[in-house]
């Protein structure tokens, strides 16, 4: 080969190698946050029924800030994980837990006892397995076993492109098999392959440029350091889910309802948090007033909202009040529950109770428009209120701010979904182009190479 033509397929070769081993880009280091969301999945319908019915005569109770939704899926709250867009690579975990009961024995227990907790999912190569902390109790010899982080189910993402660049990503009604692992922690119900009720999710994912920034250390709702009375809170907040059995009337069949927050209030799936607490503490006696409304509406006149929600201890014993509206006429400051408020004392500038027990009034149950009786059993409230500025409030669960994702009628493939940029980052030009391109002119400098010794060698050989 002449030396010009050696000099320049060595150069055309180093610059493509050059290109190659470039540092990664931003592209390439696309692995960003995922932090606030939440998962909807019921299980397997069956199961629930046969929980519930006549045969079983059981129930379930929702443990780490789980919720309901719709009629029969459970909403499990505050994902955080990892998601690559280059990939498709996704990892989210989310909070809580469903305590199925069942088969009660004379001796108080149950022979059906099963825990669901701490959903994982894990998304890579296009396959995806759904994981779980599972405490069962086996069909049969009643032997308990603990095991966390099972495979559980495996996720069918056919058709589902998981690559993308936006700040979130959202799948909805994604078919979900019960695997080998899962049938064993299932306590035996079903076997390996049988179908369970399909999967949807949405996630947050924060930009890469903010993935690793320090959070500020406030919490949600706590307010600048100010002059301070004695006694005088800095902060406070009332978190209650009014009723679980309410929530799912109002999203169910029958009202086809919603509810909606505003000044300030905030859903955590299973609870809504009224912020901003004002008021006085002192010795375990609180007086506080809250910002935040909360209104549900639905069918056949389902019409009611609570606002100006306030909470008293005194003795040993709560109140939370709130303004109600109820067909477009309003009552100030009535009382609509009692909870337990033994031991509300202070501890390093924080006093807080954590579910107390909370029991209907009678003016509550005139609130509900008389749904309930007066006693009966409604969510537990959890009420904190800080005394020092360097004092915190607990952390709300985070269902996320993306919004549903539309269902797919099962089993038709689920659709993966990200939602457009909002400019505040920019992941750099796509890295599979890039390499494939490189690829391409290296290759072609090979068979260049190659086609100049062949020519060569036939010319030597008196064929050319």
């Amino acid at each position: 080969m002449p030396a010009r033509l050696r000099a320049l397929v060595t150069a055309v070769c180093a610059t493509v190698l050059g290109a190659l081993l470039l540092p990664a880009g931003p592209a390439q280091a696309a692995s960003r946050t995922v932090q606030g969301g939440r998962l909807d999945w019921g299980v397997k319908s069956s199961f629930q029924s046969y929980v519930t019915g006549p045969i079983a005569k059981g129930s379930y109770s929702l443990t780490g800030g789980a919720a309901t939704v719709g009629s029969s899926q459970f909403r499990f709250p505050s994902a955080t994980g990892s998601y690559d867009g280059d990939t498709g690579a996704f990892h989210a975990s989310f909070a809580g837990g469903v305590h199925f009961v069942g088969h009660r024995t004379g001796g108080g227990s149950y022979q059906l006892d099963l825990t669901l907790s701490r959903p994982t999912v894990r998304i890579s190569g296009g396959s995806g397995t759904l994981y779980l902390d599972v405490t069962s109790k086996a069909k049969g010899t009643g032997t308990v076993t603990t095991s966390a982080q099972v495979p559980f189910a495996s996720l069918s993402l056919r058709g589902i492109d998981m690559r993308g660049g936006g700040s979130s990503v959202a799948l909805a009604n994604v078919p979900a098999t019960l695997t080998a692992q899962g049938a064993t922690s299932f306590a035996g119900y079903y076997t390996a392959g049988t179908a369970l009720d399909p999967v949807t999710l949405a996630a947050d994912v924060r930009p890469a440029a903010t993935a690793t920034s320090p959070k500020p250390s406030t919490s949600a709702g706590h307010k600048e350091k100010r002059s301070q009375k004695p006694g005088a809170l800095v902060d406070g907040a009332v978190d209650w889910g009014v009723r679980r059995t309410f929530r799912e009337y109002v999203t169910g069949d029958i009202a086809h309802g919603r509810w909606t927050l505003a000044d300030g209030a905030r859903d955590g799936g299973a609870l809504f948090r009224f912020p901003a607490g004002e008021g006085t503490y002192a010795k375990g006696e609180l007086t506080a007033h809250f910002r935040g409304t909360l209104r549900f509406t639905g069918k056949h006149g389902l019409d009611l909202e609570f606002g100006r929600v306030a909470a008293t201890v005194h003795d040993g014993e709560g109140t939370l009040y709130a303004d109600v509206t109820s067909a477009g006429t309003t009552t100030r400051k009535v009382p609509l529950v009692t909870f337990t408020a033994k031991d509300f004392t202070a501890e390093k500038g924080l006093a807080k109770l954590t579910e107390a027990p909370a029991r209907l009034t009678a003016e509550g149950a005139k609130a509900f428009g008389g749904m309930y009786r007066p006693g009966t059993a409604m969510d537990p409230v959890s009420l904190a209120v800080t005394l020092t500025d360097d004092a915190r409030l607990p952390v709300l669960p985070d269902p996320g701010s993306a919004a549903d994702p539309t269902p797919s009628p099962a089993p038709t493939p689920a659709a993966a979904t990200t939602k457009a940029d909002d400019g505040t980052h920019d992941d750099g030009p796509p890295v599979l182009p890039l390499a494939l391109t490189a690829a391409g002119v290296l290759l072609l400098a090979a068979g260049g190479t190659y086609a100049l010794r062949r020519h060569r060698a036939r010319k030597a050989a008196g064929q050319g």
